[in-house]
């Protein structure tokens, strides 16, 4: 996660509040998009963005997901990353971002 992102997130946090926020990642690797989860619940794991050292908490899915994708209007679903399922490895991408979820998430849904 640049450190722009990380920046507009921990923006977003401060605003809103922290229980208030859901951050929906689309990395195409599990261990990229583990990485972002780990940033954006237990604090940036390089030391290197605005989120270093800041546990965040917050609730975090991958786009790939069954709870977003349930969320998701099918049709546009489809449209928008049935090619993804495809293509990507939905288990370790799901099973990582879980994993991250259920170890630093503050909030619970």
């Amino acid at each position: 996660m640049d450190l722009e992102i990380q920046q507009r997130v921990k923006d977003l946090t401060e605003k809103y509040g922290a229980e208030n926020v859901v951050v929906v990642l689309g990395g195409s690797e599990a261990e990229a998009a583990g990485l972002s989860a780990e940033t954006v619940t237990a604090g940036d794991p390089t030391y290197a963005g605005p989120l270093a050292g800041i546990s965040l908490g917050l609730r975090v899915y991958h786009m790939l997901e069954e709870e977003i994708k349930n969320e998701c209007d099918p049709a546009v679903y489809d449209e928008q990353g049935g090619m993804m399922e495809m293509v990507l490895d939905v288990e370790a991408i799901s099973n990582e971002v879980r994993s991250i979820r259920e170890q630093y998430t503050q909030y619970k849904d």
